[in-house]
C-alpha cells in the first residue's frame, strides 16, 4: 500500500500571514481600551459595540496567529496530515462567534429604541474616527496578504465589521450633533450588525463545506472523471472517485482504477496522478489497483461495514 504525498507550494505566504495577524491583533488590542471607556462615557451603543466586537477581534486575531503556528508543525504518528485543518477549524468557529456578537447587538439595539439614552456626541465623534483610522490600519495589514486563506478571511471580516462600525459610530454622531436625533444609534449599530451576520454566514458554509468532507468548488468527481478522461493505455475504468480537502489549498482524491490484464498499472497511475496534478492542481491522489474480474466484487463490497473475521477477498488488490 503506498499513496502520493506530494503537496503543492501553498505554505510560502503562511510566514508572512501570521506576521500581518499578530500586527492587526496589537492594532486592535491598542484602541479596544480607549474605545470601550468612550462609548461607556458617551453612551454610544455604536462605540460599544464596535469595542465589543474588537475585543472579540483581539482574541481571534490572535487564535488565528496561533492557528497558523499549529498548522505549521510536522505529521506526526497520531496525526499523519500535522495540524492543516486546524485554521479551517478556527474560521469556523470565528464565523460563529460573530453571529453570536451580532445578535447581542440586535438585541441591545432593541432595548435602546424603547428606552433611548443620553449621548455624547462630540467625544464619541473623535473617538470613532480614531477607530475608523486603526481599522483601516488594520485592515490595510491583512488585505495585502493571503486574501484566499478562510482564516485571513476571517480576519478580515473582522476587521471589516469593526470598519464597518466605526463608519456608523461616526454617521450616528454627526446626525445627533446636527440634529440630536438619538435613534439614529442603535438603528446604524442594527444595519452594520445585519451586514456582519451575512458575511458570518458565507464564512461558516465554507469553513463547514471543508469540515465535512464536501468536494471543493469546482472538484466534482465527475470533474476528476473527465480529466483523467478514457485514453489512458491500460485504464478500463475508475470507480469509487472520492474528493474532500485538507484545507482550502490542499484538495485529495482516492478512487480504484479497473486495469486491463498484463497492462502497465504503475504507468496507468502515474500518468492519472500528473493530469489531475497538471489540470486541477491536486498534489495528492491516492489510487487502489483493481483487476477486471475483481471490479464487481470490490463494488459489491463498498456498502459493507466490514468481511467477516476468516472470510477472504476474492481478489488481490494493489494501491499506488
Amino acid at each position: 500500500m503506498g499513496a502520493d504525498h506530494h503537496h503543492g507550494q501553498h505554505d510560502h505566504g503562511s510566514g508572512s500571514s501570521r506576521r500581518r495577524l499578530g500586527i492587526a491583533a496589537l492594532l486592535t488590542a491598542g484602541f479596544m481600551v480607549a474605545e470601550a471607556i468612550g462609548g461607556i462615557v458617551t453612551g454610544s451603543l455604536a462605540l460599544l459595540a464596535d469595542a465589543a466586537h474588537m475585543m472579540t477581534d483581539t482574541v481571534s486575531l490572535g487564535f488565528a496567529w496561533w492557528a497558523f503556528r499549529i498548522a505549521a508543525n510536522p505529521p506526526t504518528a497520531e496525526r499523519t496530515f500535522g495540524n492543516r485543518r486546524f485554521p479551517v477549524l478556527i474560521a469556523f468557529a470565528n464565523a460563529i462567534a460573530i453571529m453570536m456578537l451580532a445578535a447581542f447587538i440586535l438585541l441591545e439595539a432593541a432595548q435602546r429604541f424603547a428606552e433611548p439614552v443620553e449621548i455624547l456626541a462630540g467625544p464619541m465623534l473623535v473617538v470613532a474616527v480614531t477607530g475608523l483610522l486603526v481599522n483601516i490600519a488594520a485592515f490595510l495589514v491583512l488585505a495585502t496578504g493571503e486574501r484566499g486563506n478562510l482564516n485571513v478571511r476571517g480576519a478580515l471580516l473582522h476587521v471589516a465589521g469593526d470598519l464597518l462600525g466605526s463608519l456608523a459610530a461616526i454617521l450616528a454622531a454627526i446626525v445627533i450633533l446636527a440634529s440630536g436625533w438619538t435613534p439614529i444609534d442603535p438603528l446604524l449599530s442594527v444595519l452594520v450588525a445585519l451586514l456582519i451576520i451575512a458575511a458570518a454566514v458565507r464564512l461558516a458554509r465554507d469553513s463547514g463545506h471543508i469540515l465535512l468532507e464536501g468536494a471543493p468548488r469546482g472538484l466534482a468527481p465527475q470533474k476528476i472523471r473527465a480529466v483523467i478522461g478514457e485514453d489512458i493505455a491500460g485504464l478500463r475504468a475508475v470507480r469509487h472517485i472520492h474528493v474532500w480537502a485538507l484545507d482550502q489549498d490542499r484538495p485529495l482524491v482516492t478512487l480504484d482504477a479497473e486495469i486491463e490484464p498484463g497492462a502497465d498499472a504503475l504507468g496507468a497511475v502515474a500518468e492519472i496522478k500528473r493530469r489531475l496534478e497538471a489540470d486541477l492542481d491536486i498534489h495528492h491522489t491516492t489510487v487502489e489497483i483493481v483487476a477486471p474480474d475483481a471490479a464487481p466484487a470490490a463494488v459489491a463490497a463498498c456498502g459493507r461495514q466490514g468481511r467477516p473475521q476468516g472470510q477472504q477477498a476474492a481478489n488481490p488488490t494493489r494501491r499506488a
